[in-house]
């Protein structure tokens, strides 16, 4: 284990144990009222009239004449209103917000507001849109020779649902206007996104707006986007009733109106000759809901996944991301690869069935490695580790022998083991960070010799503060007590980019690592200094094009192996995880502990995915699982036996060696999980969640 690796009491430890730790709810300050947000009743409609009841004094109605910039959230494309104008375009599309002193009396206003609607026919299928927000596409070698040469092609289409984040601390903000300013605090991720989108709605300068980021209960990517919706809301009604407003969702609120993980559907279309795969055509659809938020990226990620791991030398890829009247969706960990990489290793597994191989025999066969061309005709520069992560991932569990062990099976109880191999590019897509981003990072030496960290990303969990002061320290040679980072504040830090990406270490911390060295080398005892380090991109890079869709759409890749073994109940259906194993190529942990956190963590999402978190809307549009006692998480006792590994293969260009390491535990969970699933019940499987319920399906239907 390298020296930087050793765990190290976490900064925000003391704090978050002692119960010291403020959260936005936890603030309280004079004057400050509450808000509430009434919502649309209908997936689409026209608003016809609004009948407000009378307003005792110190209540107010907040909507969308009131926004004194642009009514829309700055996003990507800026479709969103903060406040609907004439039409709403899903159940729970925000038309108002009631503020006042007393919540119950600020409920109980709202409540008495009647909306005319005059309602107009919902699109809630995705394959019934006919508006197209995304459309992208990209090919390489001739696929269509491919496909009129093969003895084969196997045509298949798979399907995957909602994921909620259901991080521990529901969306919450605090706005407060003060000499021509405004401060906006709250759990979120990206402080200088949630800039921009308030400075636009107000019409102020951006040197008269200031965001806070307070302690932050998770994000899993659903405090990406989602906090510059709500924060336009909240300081557009704070500059109104000129004094603070807070809204603090609550459970129900939060699960059934804020984003999702993207519903896919992917249809391949694989061609096979001699028993070789020669191309693959693959079509990919996501439901982006109601407005655009972050559907492009997300696309973008999920079409470059989409032939996996594997070599396929003719290959095209077409994506769209359609409107429906849906709650729009948003960022989730994995951003688009747990969809398509859950459809290519299952394609994979099926077509080893039909040419009498045992899937895993099959995958190694097209595996990347290094120097290798990537989906989009950059190039894999660095060492891929698949094959050693194989090997040991067959010493752990058996694999091999199992797999084989399982094929035939009677009785009540039914085990399966399935695989899967996946990567997950580290950073933004394209050229996003050295044309979008441009992150900035800086450090102080104060007069006493202390250093702090500058930085405008967040710890929400995953150990950001502890990870960049080690680096820091390391760096100067210092004990890791003498640096210090407090949460973003856009008054005092820079713009170092967002806290999504799996980029805040690699990128980030790679910054401040330059910045520590220079400091060291010119360190003045008792005297302040500043240091500013800004992004440059590797020289290594193929530059990317997002109009051919070609180039290097990551720098490098980090790199995982999954297994998990299942046993089958075919009397209940019920499905236990005996096992679940993950070996992960994260470049070197620059805190082992930490890493371990991230991994278990995620692989534990991923099965969740996989096997129970079923949401859907009923005919209506409503989310019909807004409630934990509906919308069923996993814990740690569904995988008892949950092993996850480290394997050290360093970035040239990460500090200490890292790469990202946060999105990619939860891209390959779902396909081993299912895979393991087929091998139990003898059957192909093309969806996820695959629940009790379905399987319940599958028995009944080999029983008939």
């Amino acid at each position: 284990m390298e020296k930087i690796s050793k765990s190290a009491k976490k900064k925000d430890h003391e704090a978050k144990i002692t119960g010291r730790a403020l959260y936005v709810d936890d603030h309280v300050i004079d004057g400050m009222i509450y808000g509430r947000l009434l919502r649309s009743a209908k997936a689409k409609a026209r608003i016809s009239a609004i009948q407000l009841p009378e307003l005792p004094d110190g209540y107010f109605v907040v909507d969308k004449s009131d926004v004194t910039g642009i009514n829309q959230v700055h996003i990507v494309q800026d479709d969103t209103p903060v406040y609907a104008a004439e039409m709403v375009e899903y159940v729970g599309d925000p038309i108002l917000m009631v503020v006042g002193p007393e919540l119950k009396e600020v409920e109980r206003i709202r409540d008495e507001i009647v909306i005319v609607y005059e309602e107009l026919p919902a699109i809630l299928d995705m394959r019934k849109s006919d508006t197209i927000f995304f459309n992208y596409n990209y090919e390489k070698g001739n696929i269509e020779q491919a496909l009129a040469e093969a003895d084969q092609v196997f045509i298949e289409t798979f399907q995957t649902g909602y994921q909620e984040q259901a991080y521990l601390e529901t969306q919450g903000i605090i706005a407060y206007p003060h000499n021509g300013r405004m401060t906006v605090r709250g759990s979120l991720q990206c402080p200088y996104y949630v800039h921009g989108a308030v400075a636009k709605a107000l019409g102020y300068a951006g040197k008269d707006v200031q965001i806070i980021q307070d302690v932050t209960g998770g994000g899993f990517g659903g405090k990406e986007a989602f906090p510059s919706i709500l924060a336009c809301q909240v300081a557009v009604a704070a500059k109104k009733a000129n004094k603070p407003v807070k809204v603090v969702f609550d459970r129900r609120e939060d699960m059934e109106f804020t984003s999702k993980r993207h519903p896919s559907i992917s249809t391949y279309k694989v061609a096979v000759k001699n028993g070789e795969i020669t191309g693959m055509d693959i079509d990919v659809m996501f439901n982006s809901g109601a407005y655009t938020t972050l559907s492009p990226v997300v696309l973008q990620r999920g079409l470059i996944c989409a032939n996996g791991v594997y070599r396929v030398d003719n290959l095209r890829v077409t994506g769209r991301a359609a409107k429906t009247n849906t709650v729009p969706c948003g960022a989730y960990r994995g951003f688009g690869a747990p969809q398509t990489f859950f459809a290519v290793e299952m394609i994979m597994d099926h077509i080893a069935k039909a040419l009498g191989m045992e899937s895993l025999e099959l995958k190694e066969k097209y595996m990347v490695k290094q120097g290798d061309a990537t989906s989009t005709s950059g190039k894999y520069h660095f060492h891929v580790p698949l094959p050693e992560m194989v090997a040991r991932m067959d010493e752990l569990t058996g694999y091999r022998n199992k797999r084989k062990q399982y094929q035939q099976q009677t009785g009540r109880y039914r085990k399966g083991i399935g695989l899967s191999m996946f990567f997950h590019g580290c950073g933004f897509t394209g050229s996003g960070e050295r044309d979008l981003i441009k992150a900035v990072a800086r450090i102080r030496k104060n007069a006493d010799d202390t250093v702090e960290v500058l930085a405008s990303n967040t710890d929400i969990g995953q150990g950001l503060k502890t990870t960049f002061c080690k680096i820091v320290a390391d760096t100067l040679g210092i004990p890791y007590e003498q640096v210090y980072i407090e949460n973003p504040d856009t008054d005092r830090v820079p713009d170092s980019g967002p806290t999504v990406a799996s980029r805040s270490l690699m990128t980030v911390g790679g910054l401040l690592q330059k910045a520590a060295q220079r400091l060291k080398k010119d360190w003045k005892p008792g005297e302040e200094q500043v240091i500013e380090e800004h992004f440059v991109e590797p020289d290594f890079v193929i530059p990317f094009s997002l109009e051919k869709f070609q180039g290097d759409a990551y720098p490098t890749y980090s790199w995982s192996v999954n297994v998990i073994e299942v046993e089958v109940d075919t009397l209940t259906a019920f499905a236990k995880v005996v096992g679940a194993w993950g070996i992960f190529d994260v470049g070197v942990p620059v805190d082992l502990n930490i890493i371990q956190g991230q991994m278990q963590g995620g692989f534990l999402q991923g099965i969740g995915y996989a096997s129970m978190e079923q949401m859907d809307y009923n005919d209506k549009g409503i989310i019909r699982n807004n409630s934990f006692s509906d919308y069923i998480i996993p814990t740690a006792v569904d995988v008892p036996n949950l092993v996850t590994e480290i394997m050290n293969n360093p970035y040239t260009h990460g500090p200490y060696g890292a790469k990202g390491a946060g999105e990619l535990p939860l891209v390959g969970a779902a396909p081993a999980y299912v895979e393991a699933m087929e091998n139990a019940l003898g059957a192909n499987l093309n969806k996820i969640p695959f629940t009790t319920e379905d399987a319940m399906r599958i028995l009944q239907e080999g029983n008939k």
